[in-house]
């Protein structure tokens, strides 16, 4: 297997060489280089001997469990005398209630912009600031976090911080208006951008509009959020056994556990968090169109679902991907953007989530004139994937191309504890990621093959258009019957004359 480590390496003993040859006029055969000791050297760059891919074993964080069952990662980094830190929090976007879509959106917000009883967040910004130093907040679809940064001699005042924000936060009128406010500007201009319209309907399109990974927040739902929702929704997910904490940087091991078990460990233990359970049915197949008409290209999108990484086909799916849409050198570019023209832009993915399917999309941007043409293109490529089995070279150039950038995600001792705490927030093993490159290594053209046919569909596929309809040229309904979207923006009475005053 090659890796950029190794191949640069290879590129520099190739300069080293050229500077060992013979200057202009003198002559130098494979024998008399050898005759002498030195390298002969190379003809083309495709003949420079590329080194297999050492063993991977990154260095483990050290685990820690506290008798309340919360998890603590440390990782050693003396490189910089920074520390960082996280605390992962089981419960996000998919876990509040369908009427208040949005409220964990504005509970992370407010969170961090209300600060404490003892200090506002805007006093904490000022102290930050004079530090170098960061606390925030945020949320997911799976949960919702704190993180914090410092140097190192500034740890215990702003761990202090980030604790008491953690235990005693105090959520302000003020800031949960500012919240709000900011989120009904993202709700007024959703519609702006067609990129992101053609997203937020494949979602919805692939998991279904009622699905908690794909609900969309409304002026409604955003405005039924109070802030004893947002205490509520604290108190419920705040308990020492739904949380993960990550510190790295420059400390000592044994001195950083003494300070996080004196804050942590006498917290009671808490209710455990539990995600509702959901079915994936997948989409309805068909033809959508998202009409607007204020552009003059099309954003096309084919989606179904993907899988989970627990799935033991993960790896052939992972190549069979690149394979199909990894890249420059892949299938859906070569022949879609390349060979055809039909594209500025394609792109696809079969996704995996850790613990719910990921989308399975092939998406492109074409001009209006060509939305048919890309479409058909991007189906044909997509039925081809089950009968084309991928050539010698498809397949190693994948193979590479999916481990190269993968180590990518390991290259720094906090990469790997992130990794490691993410690992046993969805309760994967710890040598997970491992097992990754083996399992790549393993996949065969004819796995390629065997998972396209089984999990990939085009009957089961929808197809979703978000363009100019006047502009097609070729009827849409060319490739089946047409159903027309609702992507409009409802507005609780008496809003849309309070949106005109602003």
């Amino acid at each position: 297997m090659r890796t950029r480590i190794g191949l640069f390496a290879a590129i520099f003993a190739v300069a080293v060489t050229s500077l060992a040859t013979p200057v202009f006029g003198q002559t130098t055969t494979p024998s008399a280089t050898a005759a002498t000791g030195a390298p002969a050297p190379w003809t083309s760059w495709k003949k420079v001997p590329i080194p297999p891919l050492p063993a991977f074993h990154p260095k483990q964080p050290t685990r820690i469990t506290l008798k309340n069952g919360m998890t603590i990662f440390l990782q050693e980094d003396h490189e910089l005398p920074f520390i960082n830190g996280f605390i992962m929090i089981r419960g996000g976007s998919r876990d509040e209630p369908a009427d208040k879509t949005g409220l964990t959106d504005l509970y992370a917000e407010a969170w961090r912009t209300s600060g404490t009883a003892a200090m506002t967040g805007d006093k904490m910004d000022d102290i930050l600031e004079a530090k170098a130093a960061k606390i925030e907040t945020n949320n997911d679809i799976e949960s919702t976090s704190l993180t914090w940064s410092s140097f190192r001699q500034d740890f215990d005042q702003v761990f202090g911080m980030a604790t008491s924000l953690l235990l005693h936060p105090e959520f302000r009128v003020d800031k949960l208006a500012l919240a709000k406010q900011q989120e009904d500007t993202g709700i007024i201009r959703r519609n702006d951008d067609p990129e992101q319209i053609a997203e937020r309907e494949a979602e919805l399109l692939a998991y279904g509009k009622n699905s908690p990974y794909a609900r969309v927040p409304e002026f409604a739902n955003v405005h039924a959020v109070t802030l004893a929702d947002l205490t509520a929704w604290h108190d419920r997910t705040v308990t020492p056994n739904n949380m993960i904490l990550g510190v790295s940087g420059d400390f000592n091991t044994a001195e950083m556990e003494a300070k996080l078990r004196a804050a942590f460990e006498p917290l009671p233990r808490g209710e455990e968090f539990e995600t509702a359970k959901t079915t994936f049915p997948g989409p309805t197949p068909g033809v959508y169109l998202a009409q607007k008409s204020d552009v003059n290209q099309s954003n096309v999108w084919i989606v179904g679902l993907g899988t989970e990484r627990s799935n033991p086909d993960y790896y052939a799916l992972s190549v069979m991907n690149t394979v199909f849409s990894g890249g420059f050198g892949s299938r859906l570019f070569q022949d879609v953007r390349t060979r055809l023209g039909l594209a500025y832009a394609v792109e696809g993915a079969y996704g995996a989530s850790y613990d719910h399917p990921g989308l399975f999309y092939v998406a492109a941007g074409t001009k209006s004139a060509t939305t048919v043409a890309a479409t058909q293109a991007m189906l044909q490529q997509i039925g081809e994937l089950k009968t084309v089995p991928p050539t010698p070279t498809e397949l190693r150039n994948a193979k590479d191309q999916v481990l190269n950038s993968w180590i990518f995600h390991f290259d720094s001792p906090e990469k790997i504890l992130r990794q490691q705490a993410t690992l046993a927030f969805f309760g994967y093993p710890s040598d997970f990621i491992e097992k990754y490159r083996d399992g790549i290594e393993k996949v065969t053209a004819a796995d390629v093959t065997r998972v396209a046919n089984k999990y990939v569909h085009p009957s089961k596929l929808a197809i979703l258009v978000v363009g100019n309809e006047a502009q097609f040229g070729t009827p849409l309904s060319t490739l089946g019957p047409v159903k027309t979207l609702d992507i409009s923006i409802p507005m609780p009475p008496g809003m849309q004359q309070q949106m005109g005053q602003q």
